[in-house]
């Protein structure tokens, strides 16, 4: 009998890549960009050789460094695991869960929606409200922390794990992809092309509608596959993982308020009364406009005081889902007002798990407990993250990563437009695989991109464009992603099967991308 082939461990892959780049820094001669200013103070990236550093027991000592380099969303993780092991204990997403569905059964009575299918609309709204964060504020790393909450959704709903991701990672990956105002990749490309921030606004929109309406309906149709046929699904035997989860939960809640919801809700009130005091009002930021002088963060407060009570007199568990329905809300304020980051967002959810914990009646060791569980059980996808941080510790380390670039940029000269920016997003594209940061990319290539089309007569939007998709369609498939390597590891698909099912889709979404461009070289379009 022959044995079994057995498919590698994500462990392993990574390893094996981070080995293969490793043997390319004794191939690949060292290279650095150098920022030059001329007399009139124009910034420009000049590449010059330098030498190389092959690498060879630094290989293992890149664990170590992608490790640091990747601790801000280790720890992200680890908190978002340990607080919603907190909120999870409570059987409140349980009871959430049941009565969403149960209410989106009663919605087939719309003539419309039972044409279109109640599922089918209610992932698509919520795919439509992620893929509009990713849009509009580059929504990334927050992405993670919902995960967490719409894989059990999508698992109790009838379909798979590989659903839930698409529902918030892939719906946010397409709107960044057809960003409309995202100041991390629009923004910063836009700036270092010289062009008015958020110019030719009118086609990427267009550009996002059509990439939504695609990657919306190849979901869907997986989805619809998966309900008729869960046994299909790739990842079937993994979601034996959250199938038990619901089913160890599915035990009779009793509804009852103890005392301690109650502190819960007045230490909040007081907290939430001191910000108030302290930010009266917000400056939203949404794209290059802002909104100025609105007493968000009051009105949410007031609101939140107002839900929590009444939920407070029908049970504990309303009220830690309303904790969790406002904690969303207080989160895109932090984002757009305040520019908040990876460090606040676990910080707010740290303390929606110890809010949450304290509702339910549970003592500080209790709540200990339970967030080390929790931390426990998502410590795997923590570690895939550092690990894959090894993989551009070895091409930075090397001086081998600019050369790489310059190298690619290299191979556009003597082309027509339409081959130009096609290989401007082919280069962009494959550029993304090693640096998944779109502001880090933007950083590096517009300086050169940019110049290189006015030389050849290309419309610096279109170069800009070429970077957007480019940047966008691959941090769903590239191992060096730390947020999609966070985002499998949470969800518990193993990276060869997500790369399995992805690459095809992938594919299409590429060839999009290229064919959405070809109008900004043969039309003329505003801004452009």
């Amino acid at each position: 009998m022959t044995k079994k082939r057995q498919i590698p461990h994500t462990y392993v892959i990574i390893f094996y890549i981070i080995l293969f780049c490793t043997a390319l820094t004794w191939v690949i001669p060292g290279g650095k960009y150098i920022e030059q200013v001329d007399a009139v103070g124009q910034k420009t990236q000049v590449y010059q050789q330098v030498p190389s550093v092959p690498q060879t027991w630094q290989v293992f000592a890149a664990f170590f460094k992608g490790f640091v380099d990747k601790a801000d969303i280790i720890v992200f993780i680890l908190i978002i695991g340990g607080a919603f092991w907190i909120v999870n204990d409570s059987k409140a997403f349980d009871i959430g869960t049941l009565h969403f569905l149960k209410k989106a059964k009663r919605m087939e009575a719309n003539p419309f929606i039972r044409k279109v299918g109640v599922n089918n609309f209610i992932i698509t709204a919520i795919m439509l409200l992620f893929s509009i964060f990713g849009a509009v504020f580059g929504m990334s790393e927050e992405t993670i922390a919902f995960v967490i909450i719409l894989v059990p959704m999508a698992i109790t709903m009838g379909y798979d794990s590989i659903t839930g991701v698409c529902m918030v990672f892939v719906a946010a990956g397409l709107g960044f992809a057809g960003a409309i105002l995202n100041p991390f990749t629009i923004g910063i490309a836009q700036g270092l092309a010289g062009l008015p921030l958020f110019s030719g606004i009118e086609y990427r929109l267009f550009c996002w509608l059509i990439i939504n309406a695609f990657g919306f309906t190849y979901i869907l149709r997986y989805a619809n596959r998966i309900k008729r046929n869960p046994k299909i699904s790739p990842v079937y035997e993994e979601d034996e993982y959250w199938r038990k989860r619901h089913t160890e939960s599915a035990i009779e809640i009793k509804f009852y308020t103890p005392k301690a919801a109650w502190y819960s809700f007045a230490t909040i009130g007081v907290i939430l009364a001191l910000f108030c005091f302290s930010y009266p009002q917000t400056t939203l930021t949404i794209g290059n406009a802002q909104i100025e002088h609105l007493p968000i963060l009051p009105i949410l407060s007031a609101l939140f005081l107002i839900t929590s009570y009444f939920s407070l007199k029908k049970s504990v568990h309303i009220y830690i889902l309303n904790l969790l329905f406002f904690t969303i809300f207080f989160l895109i304020v932090g984002v757009m007002g305040y520019g908040w980051y990876i460090m606040e967002i676990a910080a707010l959810f740290f303390a929606l798990g110890l809010a949450a914990g304290i509702a339910n009646d549970k003592s500080p060791n209790d709540l200990v407990r339970l967030f080390m569980e929790g931390s426990k059980d998502i410590l795997s996808a923590a570690m895939v993250v550092g690990l894959a941080g090894g993989i551009i510790v070895i091409l930075k380390d090397s001086m081998v990563i600019d050369t790489i670039l310059h190298t690619m940029a290299e191979g556009m000269t003597d082309m027509g437009n339409i081959a130009t920016v096609g290989v401007m997003y082919a280069i962009q594209n494959l550029i993304n695989l090693i640096i998944p940061s779109g502001s880090a990319k933007a950083a590096l290539t517009m300086p050169i991109m940019a110049p290189f089309s006015d030389l050849i007569g290309l419309s610096k939007q279109t170069t800009v464009m070429a970077f957007q998709f480019g940047d966008g369609f691959t941090n769903m498939i590239t191992p060096t992603s730390g947020i999609l390597i966070a985002v499998l590891g949470i969800a518990r698909i193993p990276y060869d099967k997500w790369f399995k099912w992805i690459w095809k889709f992938m594919l299409l979404l590429i060839v999009l991308g290229f064919l959405l461009l070809i109008p900004t070289v043969l039309m003329p379009l505003n801004g452009f």
